[in-house]
């Protein structure tokens, strides 16, 4: 089984029936895997703010849910994960791509690198950071994790898990 299809089995062996997205390279195995699952519906979002919006909105429908997204947009989401997911204590899984480490092939993402983790500490967001395949048998952990505390976790994904940057 590969490494996309095992963290989806793992979202529907927790219940999660509702998963956004956001367009990334690193991430497209894993949301075509989302895509394809009858379990789960999938709705793309434009913005990742946006998509913890609708994430929010399924939780209230009663429906568990997460998004998948770069870290790149993590500043973006500040606002929305304080007054919107902590403040109502709605648990939500945050599968991230760790752009901007070494090998990054794209100048710019090296930037959000540098703040990503010190972003989420402020926010006291647990950070789970996967490097090699095998992390993966953690995903189940983690997902029970965020749905005991209610609260939203953060799960980053480097390159090197994805399998690198295709050099």
């Amino acid at each position: 089984m590969n490494i996309s299809q095992k963290l989806v089995d793992d979202f529907v062996a927790n219940d999660v029936g509702f998963i956004t997205t956001v367009p990334c390279k690193q991430l497209a195995g894993v949301i075509e895997a989302v895509d394809a699952h009858d379990a789960i519906r999938h709705v793309p979002a434009n913005k990742e703010d946006e998509g913890m919006g609708l994430c929010a909105g399924a939780f209230m429908g009663g429906t568990r849910s997460a998004i998948i997204m770069q870290n790149t947009a993590i500043g973006v989401t500040i606002n929305t994960l304080v007054t919107l997911t902590q403040y109502y204590r709605m648990p939500l899984p945050m599968l991230i791509s760790y752009r901007g480490e070494l090998r990054e092939p794209v100048a710019c993402q090296a930037e959000m690198a540098v703040h990503t983790k010190a972003l989420l500490a402020q926010l006291n967001i647990p950070t789970y950071h996967f490097h090699k395949a095998s992390d993966a048998d953690e995903f189940d952990t983690i997902l029970k994790y965020t749905f005991m505390c209610n609260k939203p976790v953060a799960i980053l994904t480097d390159a090197s898990f994805w399998g690198g940057y295709g050099e």
